[in-house]
């Protein structure tokens, strides 16, 4: 018999797949080697396509550095980036003139509106031992009343950030770190305040959840009928309701129901992704999203015209010094340091 809470499941690949208002989403997990004094991999990059380095070697990518791994100041216009960073560090500059350094735990949500640059590179801050990272970036959309708002980031400190222990009657247990939206009567930090995610009304969730080996969850329903995915991306299996899904998996789920989850032998780890859909059209080219192609062509007249502001860094790949901490220095001139 058919489940009627599942509506698909599929294998994910490179990016993985998203439904709206979410447009993108990447997981990177890089096993990098000690690193030098220039914080890049203290080893040879020979045999590498450096510059569009995405294919694993050794355990990891340079991505588009040639120093050092990571992305080299690019630009952006129409929507936002929540990066949430479990492992390693990542150092953000742009050309606002803001710049910060956040590690495992923490979350950057960027708004880039009507345009920014900015860099994110990984700094291998470690010269004794291995610099492992993993992230993910999700790209989230925004309204077309919302696209040309000026851009700037918050970060959402790990610290902070609410998490939810969760033990079933078995004892096992399941982590819920709520980055946004809600769990049960738990509640995220605020999003940025020009955000799809802003307004309670398009019941936006962001959650990862780690559960241990046999763990039993209950996701709790919506109030609302949204588009609302699980990604299944490390473990040995996972029973959805009565579906068993095999590791690397998403799962479309029904928003309005419960959704029970099994884990299976091993600690299984998830994302989930959950909004009420802007349904706008959608015009991409790169890093730009509108919703016509007049205004793609209007957004790259205008950075090939402004910059966006331009480069106030020395760097392409620019980082922060190798014992600086985490830290937030906005446009405005006011700093955070943790």
């Amino acid at each position: 018999m058919e489940n009627n809470k599942i509506k698909s499941i599929k294998p994910m690949g490179f990016p993985w797949e998203t439904r709206d208002p979410f447009l993108f989403c990447a997981h990177h997990r890089d096993e990098y080697p000690k690193g030098n004094e220039k914080l890049g991999p203290a080893t040879s990059l020979a045999g590498r396509n450096i510059g569009q380095d995405f294919t694993i070697k050794d355990g990891w990518r340079m991505y588009h550095g040639s120093t050092m791994p990571g992305f080299p100041y690019h630009p952006h216009r129409g929507f936002e980036t929540i990066t949430i960073n479990k492992e390693g560090f990542v150092d953000h500059t742009d050309s606002l003139g803001a710049a910060g350094r956040f590690g495992a735990g923490d979350v950057q949500w960027m708004t880039a509106g009507k345009g920014v640059q900015h860099s994110e590179m990984f700094p291998l801050l470690k010269e004794g031992e291995g610099n492992p990272l993993e992230i993910f970036q999700v790209w989230l959309n925004l309204p077309k009343a919302n696209k040309m708002v000026e851009p700037h980031f918050k970060m959402l400190w790990a610290e902070d950030i609410p998490v939810v222990t969760i033990t079933d009657a078995n004892g096992g247990t399941s982590t819920i770190d709520v980055i946004a939206g809600s769990f049960n009567d738990t509640k995220a930090l605020a999003p940025t305040p020009d955000s799809w995610a802003a307004d309670p009304a398009n019941a936006v969730s962001v959650l990862t959840i780690k559960m241990d080996a046999h763990a039993e969850l209950r996701i709790p329903a919506s109030n609302l009928d949204v588009n609302r995915t699980l990604y299944f991306y490390k473990g040995e299996k996972l029973v959805v309701e009565d579906k068993t899904i095999e590791e690397y998996h998403l799962i479309d789920v029904v928003s309005t129901e419960d959704i029970f989850l099994k884990n299976g032998s091993e600690e299984g780890y998830l994302l989930m992704l959950q909004g009420r859909p802007i349904n706008e059209p959608v015009a991409q080219y790169g890093p730009f999203v509108m919703n016509t192609q007049q205004e793609i062509q209007q957004a790259m007249q205008d950075f090939q015209r402004t910059q966006f502001g331009g480069w106030p860094w020395p760097e392409r790949e620019q980082a922060h010094a190798r014992d600086k901490g985490r830290f937030a220095l906005h446009a405005d001139g006011s700093e955070e340091i943790k």
